[in-house]
């Protein structure tokens, strides 16, 4: 039985909903703020590495592309490795998106701990950033904890 009842996932899933609503009015959706992502954190990424990272099949990956480039958050150039395929760069107003999208969930967020005390406040960040560096751990090992949990539960 789960003692959080799912609660970390239900809060992050509705801050997640505030945070497409008002990106929205920015002309962008999630998935496109995914690919946006991938190309910030890769500048000179290319579609082929787009597409695996995000596991999106090749016609879906090349519209997704076009259309970020012609709303101005991607430009292309060629590619100096192989000269069949270009490379992708975000531009100032991708880099402008971090910041919001961050800042959305950072009002979210600081909204939901005002109906905590100081006290309460400094207690549950302490508790979060303990199962933060918790989760990440399990993530940069590749999951063997959660993966072997999953197991058991599925009687393998």
């Amino acid at each position: 039985m789960d003692p959080t009842k799912r609660e970390m996932t239900k809060i992050a899933r509705e801050i997640s909903k505030f945070t497409v609503r008002a990106m929205r009015q920015e002309g962008i959706g999630t998935a496109e703020f995914d690919f946006i992502h991938a190309v910030r954190h890769h500048p000179g990424i290319t579609q082929a590495e787009i597409r695996s990272q995000l596991g999106l099949d090749k016609g879906a990956c090349a519209r997704q592309a076009a259309r970020l480039e012609a709303k101005g958050f991607l430009t292309r150039r060629k590619n100096p490795l192989d000269g069949r395929s270009q490379c992708l760069y975000a531009t100032p107003r991708a880099e402008e998106l971090k910041t919001s999208k961050a800042s959305i969930e950072a009002i979210s967020y600081e909204w939901l701990l005002k109906g905590l005390s100081q006290k309460e406040q400094d207690q549950f960040c302490a508790l979060l950033e303990r199962l933060y560096i918790r989760s990440k751990q399990e993530s940069r090992a590749g999951f063997p904890n959660l993966a072997e949990r999953l197991r058991e539960a599925q009687g393998k």
